[in-house]
């Protein structure tokens, strides 16, 4: 098969690789065995559609298949779940039915969004008012504080039959995430370094570091 088509035929993750959000998909990808290419966002202060995949949203990742684009983490990490020959055994937000687990998951996204916030914040420089950020950046706190004194209990509760949590992976890239764009100080959390170690150890996690794109 030419090159060209060789591409065309490959699902296309739109993202970067410094980026929390991708980082999910990447590990996702690399977990169900999918073979992708990936595509670089440049400039996250552009407002074209058409660098995002076509999200309206302005927003990555993005995911392009011959059947469409997906829009969103959650959204790509399903649809390459439904490209992998493996079909492993994943558990979905909607399977979190107890309350430490679906408000951790909820806490989890809600802290990686108000990350992204607070890093573009700084890109567009002092345009926020000092007291939204100062806002954000306590409820990030705050997020953190009931994430570390919830992890071992929430993480207990996932059905032990599985192969994969979306929880897991998206707490995984939150923590690592924090430390690695130095937005808060990640030491005082045990717990989540606890976790952060012993995820990391899979092989989808070396494959997948965060890096600044060049």
């Amino acid at each position: 098969m030419p090159a060209a088509l060789e591409e065309l035929a490959r699902p296309v993750i739109i993202g970067r690789s410094s980026s929390h959000f991708t980082r999910i998909t990447r590990v996702f990808a690399a977990e169900m065995r999918v073979d992708y290419s990936f595509r670089v966002v440049r400039d996250l202060m552009s407002t074209d559609p058409g660098d995002y995949g076509g999200n309206p949203a302005l927003k990555i990742p993005s995911l392009q298949t011959p059947r469409g684009v997906w829009f969103g983490a959650l959204n790509v990490c399903r649809e390459l779940w439904r490209q992998s020959s493996l079909r492993p055994r994943v558990v979905w937000p909607e399977d979190l039915d107890e309350p430490v687990l679906a408000n951790a998951q909820e806490l989890v996204l809600q802290a990686m969004a108000t990350e992204v916030s607070l890093i573009m914040g700084k890109l567009a420089g002092p345009s926020d008012s000092h007291a939204h950020h100062t806002k954000m950046r306590n409820g990030l706190v705050n997020m953190m504080s009931w994430l570390e004194e919830n992890a071992r209990s929430a993480l207990a509760a996932l059905p032990p039959q599985r192969d994969l949590s979306f929880l897991e992976v998206s707490l995984f890239c939150l923590v690592t995430h924090l430390e690695f764009r130095d937005v808060l100080p990640i030491a005082p959390y045990a717990e989540l370094n606890r976790f952060s170690q012993q995820f990391a150890t899979r092989a989808s996690i070396s494959e997948t570091p965060y890096r600044f794109d060049t």
